[in-house]
């Protein structure tokens, strides 16, 4: 009977975290479409939601540390609850990142844009969506190969960040008046960039569950 309950309420914390995980990727993508389009209203709603991300990561916490305390769960079963604890930290810093750059857009003034700029952006905000999408769906399937390919996949978003950050600065020596939104794109990529590190977090944990060992899968990304 008890076997039964804590076997529903791990289950109960996996559905959990795999909504957290979506809500955070529609954050994403929201925050960097209200940046694109200037859509103030859009990045208020993204702000919002956060706090809702925010009661799912605490949720989730107090749960975990509740099933570890009074089911003393064996080895695979507390690999689990340990990866959903560490993993849902990850997705909530992910979710104030998308803060940050829907912050962005409220910041911005009628300044002068820069189109190819703004292009690079799209598409690195969406190659790093697919990322954010990609390791839910390795997590469910607690796929650690597929985890190991999108860990790589963060050398691209690495790449899109320079390709960003040097035409921003490009564009704001040769037009002082692009210095405004230059430097809002270079926080913007920051973000992104970031991001990018916090999915190959959740790599590592996807790891650690099916492996029990800790990987460092990528130099210098975020902690």
């Amino acid at each position: 009977m008890l076997r039964t309950q804590f076997e529903e309420e791990l289950k109960d914390i996996h559905e959990q975290f795999y909504q957290m995980g979506i809500a955070v990727s529609n954050a994403v993508h929201k925050s960097v479409e209200a940046f694109l389009t200037h859509d103030k209203e859009l990045a208020k709603e993204v702000i919002l939601n956060d706090e809702k991300i925010n009661e799912q990561e605490l949720r989730l916490e107090r749960k975990s540390f509740e099933m570890i305390a009074l089911q003393q769960p064996v080895t695979t079963d507390l690999r689990m609850i340990v990866t959903i604890m560490k993993a849902s930290s990850d997705l909530e810093r992910m979710g104030d990142h998308a803060v940050s750059v829907a912050k962005a857009t409220i910041r911005v003034k009628g300044v002068k844009r820069i189109p190819e700029v703004e292009e690079m952006i799209s598409n690195m905000s969406n190659y790093v969506k697919q990322m954010v999408d990609a390791v839910m769906k390795a997590y469910v399937e607690t796929d650690a190969t597929k985890a190991r390919e999108i860990a790589k996949e963060d050398e691209h978003v690495n790449e899109y960040f320079q390709k960003v950050y040097d035409a921003s600065i490009a564009e704001m020596q040769k037009h002082p008046e692009t210095v405004i939104s230059g430097s809002d794109y270079l926080h913007v990529a920051s973000y992104l960039e970031r991001i990018g590190d916090y999915v190959t977090n959740i790599c590592e944990w996807i790891i650690y569950l099916t492996s029990g060992r800790l990987t460092e899968l990528n130099v210098n990304h975020t902690l």
